[in-house]
């Protein structure tokens, strides 16, 4: 299939790059343009202080999905990812991606970082054009170059202080890259016979880089687990598909980039717009009597419309489901995470009586009886804890054998341990008494400090 389509793909460039040059040609284009002034290898480059490396895409379509993004707009997409990308690609292929040279222009306009021309570059005159419309960086596929063509166009490319970034997908293409000299190798998770995707394969390639080259993993990575599991074995990650195909943008970002990260046990405004700032995606409101930081629903309005942008999770135990129901309805609630002994009777009635926008959550005490499979029907997300308030974490190497993609790692988290906790690869962590001056005080600093730790990886 993949061969196929990788044909058709080729078969309408030359085409493409034929009629172009009709318009364009090559002695226009090199009458026209400068020398690039942003540095790809230097936004990229490994050193002992550099943090993970992220290329974020704008990116409408795809032959594997089709129209990914309905509302693209390269503008507000570029705005959100200046904040977060070390370089920002575009995809420029018309036909099937949807892209289109001008959005390199515009997104280059009101960016700072190199931008990164994605496209099947198989002739000089494409990177003449790319650079016309102020890319930075070009693609370049040795699945359909031979080394004197990928030779010739990394020349013309470092010529116009252009970077370059090699795609490989196999050994063999990986041998010729490190034999080409390849600064910046990107692996492709994506199979390209079959469209499907093995993030193993960026692992095992990646053991046979040498660590002067820099390696970012391609395709297929669609969470925060990928990000840390895969970190260990590359310098960086491109992503597209997964954030374009999100109504949220800035959100998914946090979520993808810092994890599914909670502020719980929220009582005033201004905590929980300082949790939003800071990176959280949550923000947990109490309603257990006995918690020193319970809140009444009073307090809770009054939190959830004044801080609109986090998503807020309700914390119960033991509650009547019909308390639980008017709680979630009044504040529009995207979670309920349930701290008591409720069995799968109970929250199969729940889940029919919530919205279907409503998740269900459900600590797990990994003191008392650790969970090894993450099985319960109608349950979305599970808080590995401690024992609720208790302050304290538990033995982590608890969670060695489960399948984290659905934890939330909870209990004890602090400036000191968020680091390691972060490490182990949970969806995200739940911060409560650890970032507080008293119970229900949240401490502003500590806030921001937990969250410069988490991304400091």
């Amino acid at each position: 299939m993949q061969h196929t389509i990788l044909d058709k793909i080729l078969s309408y460039k030359k085409m493409w790059i034929a009629d172009q040059k009709k318009q364009h040609s090559l002695h226009f284009l090199k009458s026209k343009i400068q020398a690039s002034n942003r540095d790809f290898y230097s936004a990229v480059s490994r050193n002992k202080y550099q943090k993970t490396i992220f290329i974020l895409e704008c990116k409408k379509a795809s032959p594997s999905k089709g129209i990914i993004c309905n509302d693209f707009d390269p503008i507000k997409i570029a705005q959100t990812y200046k904040n977060y990308s070390s370089v920002i690609s575009v995809l420029t292929d018309n036909k099937y991606f949807h892209g289109n040279f001008n959005i390199l222009h515009q997104v280059s306009n009101i960016v700072k970082q190199p931008i990164l021309c994605k496209d099947f570059f198989i002739s000089e005159w494409q990177i003449y054009f790319a650079r016309l419309h102020k890319a930075d960086a070009i693609l370049l596929m040795l699945s359909i170059l031979d080394d004197a063509s990928y030779q010739k166009l990394v020349k013309i490319a470092h010529t116009l202080c252009m970077g370059v970034l090699t795609e490989i997908a196999n050994e063999d293409e990986l041998k010729r890259a490190k034999y080409l000299g390849a600064k910046v190798i990107g692996i492709n998770n994506r199979n390209l016979n079959d469209l499907s995707v093995d993030l193993n394969r960026t692992i095992t390639l990646s053991k046979d880089i040498p660590n002067t080259i820099t390696v970012i993993s391609e395709s297929g990575i669609s969470n925060y687990c990928h990000i840390r599991k895969l970190r260990r074995y590359v310098n960086g990650f491109l992503i597209g598909t997964i954030l374009m195909s999100q109504p949220k943008l800035n959100a998914a970002i946090k979520k993808l980039i810092l994890g599914e990260n909670k502020i719980c046990g929220l009582t005033r405004v201004r905590d929980a717009d300082i949790a939003y700032k800071s990176g959280a995606i949550y923000g947990g409101l109490i309603f257990v009597p006995t918690s020193p930081r319970y809140i009444n629903i009073t307090i809770a309005q009054r939190i959830v419309s004044c801080v609109k942008y986090l998503s807020y999770v309700g914390v119960f135990c033991n509650a009547p489901i019909s308390y639980i129901v008017t709680i979630v309805n009044i504040l529009g609630l995207a979670a309920v995470q349930l701290h008591g002994v409720e069995d799968q009777d109970y929250i199969n009635i729940l889940r029919t009586r919530l919205p279907i926008t409503c998740h269900i959550w459900k600590s797990i005490n990994m003191n008392h009886r650790p969970l090894s499979k993450c099985n319960i029907l109608n349950v979305d997300r599970y808080l590995a804890d401690s024992g609720g308030g208790s302050g304290k974490t538990f033995d982590w190497s608890l969670l060695s054998s489960m399948q984290l993609d659905k934890v939330i790692l909870a209990g004890g988290l602090t400036i000191n341990n968020c680091n390691k906790a972060a490490g182990i690869g949970c969806l995200g962590l739940d911060f409560n008494s650890g970032v507080e001056i008293k119970p229900g005080i949240k401490n502003h600093q500590k806030l921001i400090k937990v969250f410069q730790i988490i991304r400091s990886y």
